[in-house]
């Protein structure tokens, strides 16, 4: 299973936070971490294997938006900062669109995410 995760700015240390929550789960269901370029780095720091694709606002949202489009990416984890202005804001709501016709969980608050990842516990 695939997993995509990104985090605007404000929250990356939250993503971490949540992926060290979650290391059993990610562990007993063998998933791989796809993401974009900076919460990639933040992630691997923190010791995950992830995959890292170009920032968001170079591209790395749409390249994500691919991987949705081509069966390839099973749930996008996105934490958004809804206080903060974005200007790569048609690249986020095209993700959110892609996952919404293509069936895909999105998360865009670690409370979501969290029940996500629990029904991912039960399987």
């Amino acid at each position: 299973m695939e997993i995509a995760i990104i985090a605007h700015d404000g929250k990356k240390a939250e993503m971490v936070q949540f992926l060290n929550e979650q290391k059993e789960v990610l562990k007993n269901n063998n998933i791989s971490l796809v993401s974009t370029g900076t919460t990639g780095m933040k992630v691997e720091k923190a010791g995950f294997d992830v995959v890292k694709f170009k920032s968001g606002p170079l591209g790395g949202d749409a390249q994500i938006a691919a991987r949705a489009v081509e069966g390839k990416c099973d749930m996008v984890i996105f934490f958004r900062d809804p206080l903060e202005k974005h200007p790569h804001e048609p690249d986020i709501f095209m993700l959110m669109r892609i996952c919404d016709v293509y069936d895909v969980p999105l998360a865009t608050n670690p409370a979501t995410a969290t029940m996500l990842f629990e029904s991912l516990g039960r399987r």
